[in-house]
């Protein structure tokens, strides 16, 4: 069968790769060291998928700016230890582009961040045909105009495309920007999370990902 979509738009962080661990210590670190606070996982993980600088304003807007410096040096510190992939999707992606489906990362991480990902995990990359990041957008998720600036960049329609994500963030630039979105539950947010913004799909792992948008599943 064709693939559902011609145009494929994903997230990064807790879609296509790991980076669960990494973002939940990195912001334990910053919390702990600037503002001397011990906040759960829940907490800490709270606003992800937003760009860096909204979620440390979260924590504090006082001490933004601090708390983004010590993240941001703890994380790519150690990235390359505590980054995985997720089983199959490399796979996945690969299927995508020999389909002749246009592949993109959406995210709101800053490019030089996005790079240490790629290094770390270089068979991810070789599937991309564009990359959206913070500094290639004035406004950024729930938004729609990341998911449209991709768009503009893959000569994408709307009504071929869809956003793939695991944050209810995503889900809401997608559904503003006017594609399918499909919601993840292998990252950090629950199905729960997702419903809330009204996704078109809701997947739990990544064979059923693969069969909603090559096998013709539902």
């Amino acid at each position: 069968m064709p693939p559902r979509f011609g145009t494929v738009l994903f997230d990064l962080d807790g879609t296509v790769v790991d980076t669960v661990a990494l973002i939940r210590e990195s912001h334990r670190h910053a919390v702990r060291t600037v503002l001397g606070l011990d906040l759960s996982d829940d907490e800490l993980t709270a606003n992800v998928g937003r760009p860096l600088i909204d979620q440390m304003r979260a924590f504090s807007d006082e001490h933004a700016d601090a708390l983004l410096a010590a993240q941001r040096s703890w994380n790519h510190a150690h990235t390359a230890d505590l980054i995985a992939s997720y089983p199959g999707m490399d796979d996945l992606l690969q299927r995508l582009h020999e389909a002749g489906c246009r592949i993109g990362i959406v995210t709101s991480k800053s490019r030089p961040t996005v790079d240490l990902a790629f290094e770390a995990l270089p068979e991810i990359a070789r599937y991309l045909d564009d990359v959206v990041g913070l500094e290639d957008c004035k406004t950024h998720k729930p938004g729609p105009e990341p998911v449209r600036v991709a768009l503009e960049h893959l000569n994408g329609l709307p009504g071929d495309a869809c956003y793939v994500g695991d944050a209810p963030f995503d889900i809401a630039a997608g559904n503003a920007a006017g594609v399918a979105t499909i919601g993840v539950t292998w990252g950090f947010f629950d199905r729960a999370a997702l419903d809330a913004e009204h996704p078109d799909f809701v997947v739990d792992d990544i064979p059923a990902l693969d069969a909603l948008l090559l096998g013709g599943g539902s």
